[in-house]
């Protein structure tokens, strides 16, 4: 509906029905979630044969026993098909634990205290800044802020973040020491950074000779439709500045949530300047776990079946949220929402001063949501209009219900602020 068309009493009686409509769902007493972007119970199933790896494979074929100690960069089956997987060298390949939150606390931690390749140590400068595309992700932010380091919000398009500001920001402020992308069906818009964006985020000048970007490609192989857009390799021999990238990855929503492996992908200048600092942290990660994966994963063609049957179970479900959007707010300037074709999130944009609102209304009615703020630093949304959905985990089956609470809440909400002016 164009509520743009109403008049002030048909926008009135308009938001009496939505009241009616969302009353009844409340009294239904519902319990539902869309909060945060977890694998279903039926996608983690569909890696229970590695369990059976796990127990029974712990010797390569060289004879190396992975219960033992060593190979703090990972174990070389894993480096290499990880390699393959992302187009990049082995020996740029640092694998790490089971989530890739940890190697990028890593990876801050060292600059914060040690500096970047011989740099100065962050903690001793009087200020130090990163770029936050927005909407964005939030445990990026909490990062950040857990360091005290001041977050400069740039807004996200759908080429990727506003070059022109970026560009012109990182030229002219040596303090501005780096910056966070989820650069593949990014969280939570769900866009591709485009060809011409990472062009010129490797090909930028930057007043910190220890600019880096943290590079969190965590959706790297979660298509949902086999036109999904590629991203281009920031590890390409046509990169000037590949010490600029510290690429993370993780098999989180590809095996098991809490039990998969994490990867740093660097340049030979940062994997070495890395390690002195890595054999003082651990002797190595778990490398029984890793060797699993590596029989599990085996190739590029392997992880893309794999992932399928993953899209195959994700699909279906974005499929619900994004026709009941379309089908109540087709033409509504006032809601806006993405279609991803991968990834794990849904975003929605609402008018000014609403998101709060319509967060406030789901849960009266059954249904769980993200906080609003939350794609922001500081969970400071000025404009109030974000709304992160992740439909991943809920069952197929309580999807059309997930979607009558959603769009009556929108309904309401957007009525209700409509009625104020």
């Amino acid at each position: 509906m164009d509520y743009s068309t109403l008049s002030t009493e048909a926008l009135q009686t308009s938001l009496a029905a939505a009241k009616k409509r969302h009353a009844a769902l409340v009294k239904e007493k519902l319990d539902l979630d869309l909060s945060r972007g977890k694998p279903c119970p039926e996608q983690l199933d569909l890696s229970m044969p590695l369990l059976n790896i796990c127990n029974s494979t712990f010797k390569s074929p060289k004879g190396t026993d992975y219960r033992n100690y060593g190979f703090l960069d990972g174990v070389p089956e894993l480096r290499e098909v990880l390699a393959e997987i992302l187009s990049v060298d082995p020996a740029n390949v640092l694998v790490g634990g089971s989530n890739s939150l940890n190697l990028m606390y890593d990876v801050l931690s060292r600059a914060y205290c040690f500096g970047v390749c011989g740099a100065t140590p962050w903690c001793k400068l009087p200020v130090v800044k990163f770029i936050c595309p927005v909407p964005g992700y939030d445990r990026h932010f909490t990062l950040l802020e857990t360091f005290g380091i001041q977050m400069i919000s740039v807004p996200l398009g759908e080429d990727g973040p506003d070059m022109d500001l970026v560009e012109e920001l990182v030229a002219n402020d040596q303090n501005i020491k780096g910056m966070f992308c989820v650069p593949r069906f990014s969280n939570p818009t769900g866009i591709v950074y485009s060809d011409a964006t990472v062009d010129r985020l490797m090909n930028m000048r930057t007043a910190a000779t220890d600019f880096r970007i943290f590079w969190d490609n965590a959706y790297f192989a979660h298509d949902l439709y086999p036109d999904a857009p590629q991203l281009k390799n920031v590890f390409c021999d046509g990169n000037p500045n590949l010490d600029r990238f510290y690429m993370f990855v993780s098999t989180s929503k590809i095996t098991f949530a809490s039990g998969g492996i994490s990867a740093l992908v660097c340049s030979d200048k940062n994997f070495a300047s890395m390690h002195k600092y890595l054999t003082a942290q651990t002797i190595n990660y778990d490398k029984i776990n890793q060797y699993a994966h590596a029989q599990f994963l085996q190739s590029k063609e392997n992880l893309q079946q794999h992932m399928a049957k993953h899209a195959a179970i994700l699909r279906p479900k974005f499929e619900v949220i994004i026709a009941a959007l379309r089908q109540a707010f087709d033409g509504c300037k006032e809601v806006r929402w993405t279609e991803p074709k991968g990834g794990y999130f849904i975003t929605i944009t609402t008018m000014p001063r609403v998101a709060h609102r319509v967060i406030e209304l789901c849960k009266k009615a059954g249904l769980k949501l993200t906080e609003a703020g939350c794609a922001h630093p500081l969970h400071m949304d000025d404009l109030d209009s974000t709304i992160r959905v992740a439909p991943s985990y809920a069952n197929i089956d309580d999807l059309d219900l997930c979607a009558s609470v959603l769009v009556a809440s929108l309904e309401y909400a957007t009525l209700e602020e409509l009625c104020k002016k």
